[in-house]
């Protein structure tokens, strides 16, 4: 199969190979899945680049951990029905060494997730650890039914998601972005309010939008948005970060 792998951690010019490697083979309780799309987050360039001094977890590293594809293969135990089912992939290269930036990849059955027709494989590429993150920063702390959530960076891949579980979950969604030509994106039926932050007086805003005080804050960037945080009303936020 055609797959780019690293053996030793660096800048991507430096240590990134492409070139032919074995198929994998799913061992029991596995399938393996033809790639269509392999999605890049931070965290794999940062193993890649040995972040904070963390070093190689194994010999050889194929990158990425969402991806999206058909089964093609599954091993012992697994239900033969699922060869030719499409899926999103999560987790292929979390504490696994091959992970989706090739042309097959094998995963734990549950970590290959059906995906419907209507959506595209794309979509299904980026729901893995942006979704994760997401349902994490909404639900760590607890329920959200009848809480107000104020969501920072709404557009983006985690706060898109975490506005959507938290209005799916009872919550009122408060969101900001990032302009004000932005605001024309946000969907009205998941964001009750929104503020964008190159106005005047964003932390203002929000106020006006939360007269009883912001239950939860969801941060995507705390470095940015620190003082804005500690200027929004209510009890003390509960800090999530990506």
């Amino acid at each position: 199969m055609l797959a780019s792998w690293y053996d030793d951690q660096g800048p991507a010019a430096d240590v990134l190979h492409v070139g032919e490697l074995p198929d994998p083979i799913p061992a029991p309780g596995e399938v393996r899945v033809r790639v269509t799309v392999s999605a890049v987050n931070p965290g794999d360039t940062r193993k890649r680049r040995g972040w904070l001094g963390s070093s190689m977890p194994y010999p050889r590293v194929i990158p990425h951990s969402d991806g999206a594809g058909v089964v093609d293969a599954v091993g012992a135990g697994v239900d033969a029905r699922r060869v030719g089912q499409r899926v999103w992939v999560h987790g292929a290269q979390s504490y696994r060494p091959f992970g989706t930036a090739a042309q097959y990849t094998v995963v734990p059955d549950h970590q290959a997730v059906p995906l419907p027709d209507h959506l595209s494989d794309e979509l299904g590429a980026g729901l893995g650890i942006p979704g994760i993150t997401a349902h994490r920063t909404v639900f760590a702390d607890g329920p959200v039914d009848g809480q107000l959530v104020l969501v920072h960076g709404v557009l983006g891949g985690v706060g898109s998601l975490a506005a959507h579980l938290a209005h799916w979950a009872g919550a009122t969604v408060i969101a900001t972005v990032r302009r004000t030509a932005d605001l024309d994106h946000i969907d009205p039926a998941v964001v009750s309010h929104a503020v964008a932050l190159d106005t005047g007086d964003p932390a203002a805003a929000i106020r006006s939008h939360a007269p009883h005080g912001i239950d939860r804050i969801i941060e995507v960037a705390l470095s940015d948005n620190a003082d804005l945080d500690g200027a929004s009303p209510g009890p003390p936020p509960e800090w999530w970060t990506r």
